[in-house]
């Protein structure tokens, strides 16, 4: 008893704490139902809902929720767990939800069906596969007719939500199974936990031609979202960055949740689009260094220090840019303590500075 009230854990907390478990704690209607893998495929809509609304496409049973991830497994993720099926090995249950309009959304599980889905229709063949070693090379058709029905025969666990479940509840259940592990990033994340106005303006910044020209990356990272990442960063900087503290992840979640409704959309465009159009006439090579790929704390510095300083000249005229070659710029854009505030604000101010004529006022 002496340990708990030394830890702060009084009688009157424990039933505070009692009280607070009963009130958020949610009654959910589910019932536990088996699918047969031939079903989930027949059925399953590879597209995003809004995709598939865009595109004119027929509503199938099973649907991708906008708030999902993009397909991340590679070949070897799905051979896997497609040997796991054929081994017979048990697979963690689905979640599903049986929407009011009859339409079933994939809550958690959408890697495992689109493995099933592509393995189906041949879209790939096993790799590195270890138990079952003489698959590895084999797509779906390879199998001889009786292995293809009795694979179709199998059927996946699903934990089916009723429709009465909120958006809100089935949201918060994609965040907390996958920010569990770590198969889901901090971009994926958000995009998932933070769903509104901001984040779908965000994801529309991303998709700017000129900020992908000026943002090269590889497929991997375009796939996981990595643009919306650095778009994030730069409106969450340019409008807040003396507030920073110390670890980026809680203040870009934190700058989501505040700013979904409250936000100038045509400011906020008008800033992006002023800031890409300068570094694309000005930088050569927009936010890369060299042959790299773009890193955080080079993109935060250019683009957040570029809108800054065209806060305050729209029209800023360039003299040069020498000192992106410099070996201060250099250091101040190096990954060592990246996350430190006081470096932060020194980067995005040394090139708001350098912009504006005053770096050698600073150093006066």
């Amino acid at each position: 008893m002496a340990k708990n009230i030394k830890r702060g854990i009084t009688p009157d907390r424990k039933e505070i704490a009692e009280k607070q478990i009963v009130e958020q704690s949610r009654i959910i209607k589910y019932d536990t139902v088996n699918y047969a893998i031939d079903y989930l495929v027949e059925q399953f809509n590879p597209s995003k809902e809004s995709d598939a609304a865009e595109d004119g496409a027929a509503a199938r049973l099973f649907i991708i929720p906008d708030y999902q991830r993009n397909s991340v497994w590679d070949d070897s993720d799905r051979s896997a767990f497609i040997e796991s099926l054929l081994l017979g090995l048990p697979i963690p249950f689905l979640f599903f939800c049986e929407r009011k309009d009859g339409i079933i959304e994939i809550v958690d599980g959408v890697q495992r069906v689109t493995a099933l889905n592509s393995f189906i229709n041949n879209n790939f063949a096993l790799k590195g596969l270890t138990k079952l070693s003489e698959l590895n090379g084999f797509t779906f058709s390879d199998f001889s007719e009786t292995t293809q029905r009795k694979f179709r025969n199998k059927t996946l666990r699903i934990t089916l939500l009723d429709g009465d479940t909120s958006v809100e509840f089935r949201k918060d259940l994609f965040s907390r199974v996958n920010k569990s592990g770590r198969k889901i990033n901090d971009a994926e994340f958000r995009r998932g936990t933070f769903p509104g106005k901001l984040t779908q303006f965000i994801e529309r910044c991303s998709k700017d031609p000129l900020f992908v020209e000026l943002c090269p990356l590889n497929n991997k990272k375009v796939e996981r979202y990595a643009r919306f990442e650095l778009a994030l960063r730069f409106f969450a900087f340019v409008n807040a960055y003396q507030d920073f503290k110390h670890e980026a992840a809680p203040f870009l979640d934190s700058f989501l949740e505040l700013n979904q409704n409250s936000f100038n959309e045509v400011e906020y465009k008008n800033e992006f689009t002023a800031m890409c159009t300068f570094v694309k006439e000005h930088f050569p090579l927009g936010f890369v260094c060299g042959r790299q790929s773009v890193s955080n704390v080079r993109f935060e510095a250019l683009s957040v220090g570029v809108a800054l300083a065209l806060r305050e000249i729209p029209n800023l005229p360039v003299d040069n840019t020498d000192w992106l070659n410099s070996d201060e710029f250099k250091e101040l854009t190096a990954s060592v303590s990246s996350n430190n505030p006081g470096r932060l604000a020194a980067r995005i101010e040394y090139v708001r500075d350098c912009l504006l004529g005053r770096h050698n006022e600073r150093n006066d």
